[in-house]
């Protein structure tokens, strides 16, 4: 069986069906929606890809965290063939179907908020999730301000491009909305000079603060919006500390603390969601946005606040033709199944202290790796020219990434420079799978020195 296969590339990459693909796929699709992969799925199992031609590859990129159930789950596709028997789509503003409703009633029951009196809605992406819990706030707080974050990836669309700090996401897309300001993310690989970490935190503070003195007074902000692990921002987690600290000022000045969480749930952390730790600590947040592996591969996302908030948004502003599609809940429900059943908050733990352990020898072995860090099985490996300079290693990371899809090992870079090798491997990956796939990589690194 394929899930239970190592890597194995038998032909030339792109082989001559792939290649075949691709070369159509450069005549028909917009060369701005860029692959630098060789690569055409024929189908997947588990956390293994093959190839149209018959290559087979560990994936550690699992969609950009969307697969952390694997590929081809055989109860997502019974759950999803069964319900497709009844219908594929009743829209909740029309008619109501019981599988929404149910989903929502697992998201009220499970998501950490500082409320316990919860309310579910449904979109169809992370972008979509994140605008709608942005309107939520505003619509409930009646402000018109919302901050983000330095390195922060909220999506494409107009509002979440402006979010997002990269700006080679919205090259010529402005003028964009007014009323987002951005503060400085706690980043501790790259803290200022001469800070030392007693005064780490009252620094990243401050800049927030200066938001407050510089952009927008306090009484005008809607909500803070935070990924507890940046993801193309670098894989940076929100220091619990400073996490604490944040809930204080939005608690002391009526502002709402959203967590976007469309990368981080559904046990990559370790728990379905990092906002459990959050929560065990005391700065639960006011609304909770996730998507991803939501629903193994359908498109979902879902925005889960307190019932004072939701009951307070203006009627009209949410809704949307897809969102809560019947197929995707029904594969949700499932998902929810599978990640209990199957222990994958453990599992992700597991994996995330091997992977742990090779990467800090690594770090200790290679000049080039910098830095190592996450929450549970979402880790990333920052490379740098050297430690003391700490330049950003852009080539060296373009040339591990092809030189591991060459062997048969799928990963993708993140950060501001594109330096840091992220690590989003599905949690049902095998023992054998994944120590083949840190060799892999291990190999790959040292081939980047030459």
């Amino acid at each position: 069986m394929l899930k239970h296969s190592l890597p194995e590339i038998k032909t030339m990459l792109p082989g001559p069906k792939a290649r075949s693909i691709l070369e159509r796929r450069q005549e028909a699709i917009p060369g701005s929606i860029k692959s630098i992969y060789p690569c055409v799925i024929g189908r997947g199992e588990g956390a293994m890809v093959e190839d149209v031609d018959g290559n087979r590859f560990l994936d550690w990129v699992g969609g950009v965290g969307v697969l952390n159930v694997g590929y081809s789950h055989p109860e997502l596709i019974e759950a999803v063939k069964e319900q497709s028997g009844k219908y594929f789509h009743a829209m909740m503003n029309i008619i109501t179907h019981e599988g929404y409703v149910a989903l929502a009633e697992k998201l009220n029951q499970i998501v950490p908020l500082k409320s316990e009196r919860k309310k579910t809605m449904f979109a169809n992406s992370g972008a979509e999730g994140i605008e709608n819990a942005v309107k939520t706030a505003k619509s409930y707080t009646g402000r018109p301000n919302i901050i983000v974050f330095s390195g922060a990836f909220h999506g494409r669309t107009l509002l979440t491009a402006t979010m997002t700090a990269k700006k080679a996401y919205a090259v010529g897309m402005g003028p964009f909305p007014d009323g987002i300001y951005r503060a400085e993310f706690p980043y501790f690989y790259r803290n200022p000079e001469g800070c030392s970490e007693k005064d780490v935190i009252a620094y990243y503070l401050e800049k927030l603060n200066k938001v407050f003195e510089e952009a927008s007074p306090a009484k005008y902000v809607a909500a803070i919006v935070v990924e507890p692990v940046q993801g193309e921002g670098g894989f940076i987690p929100a220091p619990l500390e400073w996490v604490k600290a944040v809930r204080k000022i939005c608690d002391e000045n009526g502002i709402l603390l959203i967590a976007d969480e469309v990368q981080t749930g559904f046990a990559r952390s370790g728990r379905m969601f990092v906002s459990d730790y959050w929560k065990e600590a005391g700065c639960p947040p006011d609304i909770l946005v996730t998507a991803k592996s939501i629903a193994g591969g359908i498109p979902l996302s879902a925005v889960t606040a307190s019932e004072d908030i939701f009951n307070g948004v203006t009627a009209g502003i949410l809704g949307g033709t897809y969102g809560g599609n019947a197929l995707a809940c029904a594969s949700a429900l499932k998902v929810f199944e599978i990640i209990e059943r199957e222990g994958l908050c453990e599992r992700s733990l597991e994996i995330a202290k091997k992977c742990r352990s090779r990467f800090l020898s690594w770090q200790e072995e290679f000049e080039e790796l910098g830095d190592v860090r996450g929450i549970g099985c979402m880790m990333g490996i920052e490379f740098v020219t050297d430690k003391q300079s700490r330049k950003p290693a852009t080539k060296q990371v373009s040339d591990i990434i092809d030189h591991c899809v060459q062997h048969g090992l799928i990963i993708e870079s993140a950060g501001a420079y594109s330096n840091v090798i992220r690590f989003l491997c599905p949690l049902v990956v095998t023992d054998a799978q994944l120590e083949r796939g840190l060799d892999i990589l291990y190999t790959a690194i040292k081939a980047s020195r030459k």
